[in-house]
This record gives C-alpha cells, sequence and structure tokens, in this order.
C-alpha cells in the first residue's frame, strides 16, 4: 500500500482558502528557506535560449565544489535534492534493510517504503547494524537540529561501507555548520558515502530547484542516468556558479540576525525553543495545535507536525516589520495558556 503524501512546509494558498485573505499577504514561516533571497546574478540570453551547455554545468560543479571545499569529486547538479531522494530505492541492496536516523525529514522513509524497502526508523547512529544496507542521516536534522559531529559520521562511514552498505547524509542545512559537514571528504576515495547538499535554503531560491550530490563516480553517475539529460536548465547552473563563487559572508551575517530576532520573539512570548538550524526554529508547546491555528486566524504559517502534536516549526521572518506582527499575534494567541 503507498504511504500517503506528506504535508510540507510552504502551501499558503491552500492556508488561505482555508483561513481567508490573498496568499501574498501571508507571513509565511513554515519552511527553512533563507527569507531574503541573494541577489541574482546576470544570466545571459544563451541561458534560457540554449539547452544547458555541458560547460554550464561544469562551471557550477567546479563552483560547487569550491563552495563546499571538496577535492575528492566535482559535486554533482540535480534538480533538488528531493529529484534524488527518488531515485534511493535503487541503491537498496535486495534482502538488506534501511535506517533511517528519525524523526527527520519524511520522504526518506515515505519513498523507500514505497518501493517496497523495509525501513527501520533508529534513534540514533548507534542503532545502525549490518543488516542496513542503506543508512540515511540529515545533518543538521530537520526539525530538531540536532547534529553529529564529522568524527561521528565518519566513524559510521567505516561500519556502513564495511558491511557493503552505502550511507546517504544529508546537509541541506549545513551551509551554517561547515565545520560538520562531510562534503569535504566525499568522492572517489571515499566509497560507500553519498552527500546531498540543498542550494535554495541557504540562498534563499528555493524555487530556483536546484541541489548537489557528492559521491562516487559510480554512484553519481547512476543518479545522472536516472534523472536524464538536461535535468538542470541552464539559469539555474548560471546562477549556482556566480552565487557560489561570491562572497557569501553578507548572506551569514543576515541569516544569523534573522534567526536572533526569531529566538528573541519567541523567548519573549515565553515559548520554549528545544531545537533549530540557523534557518528555523523548533518549539515545544501543550497548545501546539491552537496556537498554529490562531496563527493561521492572523495569516502567519507555521509548520506542525502530525507525529508529534507539541511540535511547532518557525521559519525565519525576513524583516523587523514581520518580527512585529509575530509578536503581537502570538501575544494574542498565548494570552492565558
Amino acid at each position: 500500500m503507498t504511504a500517503p503524501r506528506i504535508v510540507h512546509g510552504g502551501g499558503v494558498a491552500a492556508a488561505a482558502r482555508r483561513f481567508g485573505g490573498r496568499p501574498e499577504d501571508w507571513l509565511d514561516l513554515s519552511t527553512g528557506i533563507n527569507p531574503n533571497p541573494a541577489a541574482l546574478p546576470e544570466v545571459d540570453v544563451a541561458a534560457w535560449h540554449r539547452l544547458p551547455d555541458r560547460h554550464r554545468q561544469d562551471a557550477a560543479r567546479a563552483a560547487a565544489a569550491r563552495y563546499y571545499g571538496t577535492s575528492g569529486a566535482l559535486p554533482f547538479p540535480v534538480p533538488g535534492t528531493q529529484s534524488v531522494i527518488q531515485l534511493l530505492p535503487r541503491f537498496a541492496a535486495a534482502g538488506r534493510r534501511a535506517a533511517v536516523v528519525s524523526p527527520t525529514y519524511g520522504e526518506y522513509a515515505r519513498v523507500l517504503e514505497n518501493a517496497g524497502v523495509a525501513v527501520d526508523r533508529i534513534a540514533g547512529l548507534n542503532a545502525v547494524r549490518d543488516a542496513h544496507g542503506l543508512v540515511v542521516v540529515v545533518n543538521p536534522n530537520n526539525p530538531d537540529g540536532r547534529l553529529f559531529s564529522r568524527e561521528a559520521l565518519l566513524d559510521l562511514h567505516r561500519r556502513v561501507a564495511g558491511s557493503g552498505g552505502l550511507l546517504v547524509v544529508d546537509e541541506a542545512f549545513g551551509d551554517m555548520r561547515p565545520e560538520a559537514a562531510i562534503a569535504p571528504l566525499a568522492g572517489d576515495g571515499m566509497p560507500g558515502l553519498l552527500v546531498f547538499r540543498s542550494f535554495g535554503k541557504f540562498f534563499g531560491l528555493a524555487g530556483l530547484r536546484l541541489g548537489f550530490v557528492i559521491g562516487e563516480a559510480p554512484v553519481v553517475d547512476r543518479i545522472e542516468d536516472g534523472l536524464g539529460p538536461w535535468a538542470v536548465s541552464g539559469p539555474a547552473l548560471t546562477i549556482a556558479t556566480g552565487l557560489m563563487t561570491a562572497d557569501t559572508a553578507a548572506i551569514r551575517r543576515s541569516i544569523d540576525a534573522r534567526k536572533a530576532a526569531l529566538e528573541s520573539v519567541l523567548v519573549g512570548a515565553g515559548i520554549d525553543i528545544v531545537g533549530g538550524t540557523g534557518l528555523f526554529a523548533l518549539v515545544d508547546h501543550a497548545d501546539a495545535p491552537a496556537i498554529h491555528e490562531g496563527l493561521c486566524r492572523r495569516h502567519i504559517l507555521v509548520r506542525p507536525f502530525d507525529y508529534n502534536a507539541r511540535w511547532l516549526r518557525f521559519g525565519l521572518a525576513p524583516d523587523a516589520t514581520s518580527d512585529a506582527r509575530l509578536a503581537a499575534a502570538l501575544a494574542e494567541v498565548t494570552a492565558g495558556r
């Protein structure tokens, strides 16, 4: 039986249909995306006019290698890492189970189980067994921000690769925590390791649908074959090349400032922050469903979780005006709670 589709962050149009208002007037805090997109570099007309030539892909791969600090392989561009998650069942060895360190991004287990792969949702790295031929770790984790050290992941990789398995490390939120990233070590010298990186979250360009995978050439070749030709557009490759070779210090400072402002609002509202990354905060509250609905009625969308009714995830607001709007709404919906 096919598992039901997961309700992710976003979905402002659906929320507006239920609670009213125009989608563009809502404050969407339901995703972990930089709310202040990076300024786009110039895109030449040929990028729009022609199929994505090889030189554009090569330039984007070189820029990504510099940005991620990889030396063992050039990162390979994909149309969002979700596209590669859909291919993961191809890497599950017959007769072996998959392990997904959980709770985490729900599409991993859903896609694998829909393909007939037995999945164990495990609480930590020590629960990985030789029976697990495919292991998934999201680091930093979504939604609680749990962070495993690079050393811990390398130890896990030795165990998984030693039994002939594949370790997938999803570093979609890793841009703000480069010291823990394993991407610089992935490549042809690290068999049994595949790293996913997101482009749109940090740069605030999720609509571009771009990510990168880093791993051994045979694994990446299978991904390229699975996606087919021209999977990433020429404009996306050109934009990635420009932004990944530019100075990103201002983007990092902006994200830090926006995260500090969000935490100030939440603490001021008496809401406990229990986790998060640079791009979102996870809170725990006994009345989380009521807070979620109360914010929706004020046209502010945050992310609830069907597997933990006490949790809400708050993304970053774009500016001080939005901070004040959130603070005022929280004061109203939490009054007397």
